[in-house]
């Protein structure tokens, strides 16, 4: 037989001496209408390399912080033509079950501008296979007919009335990966037991359908609309609901430079600057249109700070422009710069501007609500790995804080069911620049963060002070909040594994560890395991996530510092905060402090020497 030839592959199949890889083989070469991911398998099969056809045929993909996220490539574990398909028809199968009214309301399709030319994949191709499952049952499809922001996606569901959604995107992970982010008809990201159960769903019907891998469907069915124009208008009509000084906005003489990283910022940002008032931002040239290859920053990630807006800020030098905003390549989250007076650049991290935009969107919220507005039915949320900052704020205002688990889905279910118990949400956020201002997106969205951003430094430059500044005078009035994040790149995950285990039997079995160094530990939180010393009944309040591993430790110096596995890339991450009261103002003494206390909990409970951990800035 030809090579094509599915018979001949069996029998080659055959000799890899492993049952369970040689029907992974098979599944793969007799499923797979991928040329060149077909290719990958076949060439791996004839070169006998058993051991890589076993990493990535014998694993699948499962549902993380973000969706389902991983390299593009050929393999049951990887971003492809199949495995999209595969979990679409999941998909399919779990809606089904759960709306009657599924085929009357449908569901949305978007992405971004991601896209491998190895395995012949493309954010926009996998988005029109996933919309071709689900045409081909005859389900609706919202088909955005170019790339949008993620934020695009579950403002759209809740727009259109839509039982479900799905971004194509991998955020801002380096440019080898892809991702599949689902969104419920609730307009947040699904959490469990719906994941849960879609995965139990895909693991059902593998093998790939009739119409599935028709991706001209979007082109030619009457059931798939395409919902950019109205979308892309109520939103920008939306934002103006946290617009608050359109008259200082529209005479302005700040000027604002954006980056869109390589991806789809850039049409939108304008948008929505343009919806404030504002002349548009100036774009950084090099990096304005969708580049998948992400050539001029090292990672598509705007968290790393000053090395990757290297362009922007340079750009904004010659153009005497004061603020930077950047919007990572699927634009749900946002980076900020300003230049400072002796013209050096300040990067602010997200726990600093979620201090700026807790203030801001309780300051504006206080002088626009009516007379007998409650403060009581008042919320803002944060992940449990970010700034106690707005904790400060609420305890001191009267309004209330609330914490979730890491990742937004948390804080977009929650959000949802506080809105509909007839609570007012004002603002959001998590450490890693994702920001959700107002409740039209119940998820991180840059491009809203953004113009809010441009409106504060517009009106605080009215009143002769600078973001930063004004972050100064935030921290003296509730409180200095001095936090510090980092990761270690662990690509072995028996090993992180192990230290987690490490800590939680530090003196003997089941004993957490007393103290860190010389640092005292007051209280020790387990989310993997439900363990809560500080609680009477020695349970967290935060739900159990066992597949995660998370350990949080109150020290007796007021610190706190949490320690956890990334859900979407291959890190430990540490995070630390210093919490002062009001009038304790001495930043240098407890930065210092902070410092040797992150120092301990490297040296005593990481041990990159001995685990073999690279720290990020290495």
């Amino acid at each position: 037989g030809a090579p094509g030839d599915v018979n001949s592959n069996v029998l080659v199949a055959r000799s890899t001496g492993d049952a369970q890889l040689d029907k992974a083989v098979w599944q793969w070469l007799s499923w797979d209408k991928n040329q060149k991911t077909k290719e990958q398998i076949e060439s791996l099969l004839q070169s006998g390399k058993h051991k890589e056809l076993r990493d990535r045929l014998c694993c699948r993909l499962t549902f993380g912080t973000a969706g389902l996220r991983s390299a593009m490539g050929a393999g049951f574990c990887y971003i492809n033509d199949l495995t999209i398909i595969q979990s679409t028809q999941g998909i399919y199968k779990y809606l089904e079950r759960n709306f009657s009214d599924f085929k009357q309301r449908g569901f949305v399709v978007g992405y971004d501008t991601r896209g491998q030319v190895t395995s012949n994949c493309s954010s926009k191709k996998l988005a029109k296979l996933t919309a071709a499952v689900l045409l081909a049952k005859d389900v609706p499809v919202y088909f955005f007919s170019t790339y949008v922001p993620t934020p695009f996606v579950p403002y759209a569901v809740q727009q259109l009335g839509a039982v479900a959604g799905v971004m194509i995107t991998a955020s801002h992970n380096r440019k080898e990966d892809n991702g599949y982010k689902v969104y419920w008809e609730n307009g947040a990201q699904i959490i469990s037991p719906h994941d849960k159960e879609i995965i139990k769903c895909i693991e059902e019907c593998v093998e790939p359908w009739n119409g599935s891998w028709n991706e001209n469907l979007v082109d030619t069915s009457p059931l798939r609309q395409d919902p950019l124009k109205r979308i892309c208008d109520s939103y920008m009509e939306d934002l103006t609901k946290i617009c608050y000084h359109r008259e200082l906005n529209v005479q302005t003489s700040l000027k604002f430079v954006h980056t869109s990283f390589h991806g789809v910022g850039h049409d939108y940002v304008q948008l929505a600057f343009k919806a404030f008032g504002f002349q548009p931002p100036i774009p950084v040239p090099e990096q304005k249109d969708p580049d998948p290859d992400f050539s001029t920053v090292k990672c598509p990630n705007p968290e790393e700070g000053e090395s990757v807006l290297e362009l922007s800020l340079r750009l904004a030098e010659k153009e005497d422009a004061k603020v930077v905003v950047a919007t990572d390549p699927d634009a749900d989250r946002l980076a900020v710069a300003e230049q400072q007076e002796n013209g050096c650049w300040k990067v602010f991290t997200g726990n600093e501007l979620a201090a700026l935009f807790g203030w801001w969107m309780f300051s504006r919220w206080r002088e626009n609500c009516s007379q007998d507005a409650d403060l009581g039915n008042v919320y803002m949320l944060a992940t449990t790995v970010s700034s106690k900052i707005l904790r400060a704020i609420a305890l001191q205002e009267g309004f209330h804080f609330e914490e979730t688990l890491p990742g937004f889905k948390w804080i977009g279910s929650r959000v949802k069911n506080l809105l509909d118990n007839g609570k007012e949400v004002l603002f959001a956020f998590e450490e890693s620049i994702g920001f959700m201002c107002g409740t039209s997106v119940l998820d991180k969205d840059g491009v809203s963060a953004a113009v809010v951003i441009a409106e504060m430094a517009t009106y605080l430059q009215g009143q002769s002070l600078t973001l930063a500044q004004k972050l100064v005078d935030i921290y003296e009035m509730y409180g200095y909040h001095i936090a510090k994040t980092s990761y270690f790149l662990c690509y072995d995950p028996p090993t992180i594994k192990r230290i987690f285990e490490r800590l939680r039997n530090f003196d003997g079995p089941q004993s957490y560890p007393k103290c860190c160094g010389v640092y005292n530990i007051l209280h020790v939180r387990d989310i993997t395991t439900g363990y809560d010393s500080s609680q009477l009944n020695k349970k967290s309040v935060l739900p159990v996530s066992k597949s995660s591993q998370m350990i949080t430790f109150t020290f007796q110096n007021g610190c706190v510092a949490t320690l956890r596995a990334s859900g979407t890339e291959p890190k430990i991450k540490y995070y630390a905060e210093m919490c002062a009261l009001p009038g304790h103002s001495d930043r240098s003494a407890l930065e210092e402090e902070l410092w040797r206390l992150i120092e301990a909990l490297i040296e005593n409970f990481l041990e990159p020497g001995k685990n073999g951990l690279t720290w990020r800035s290495a």
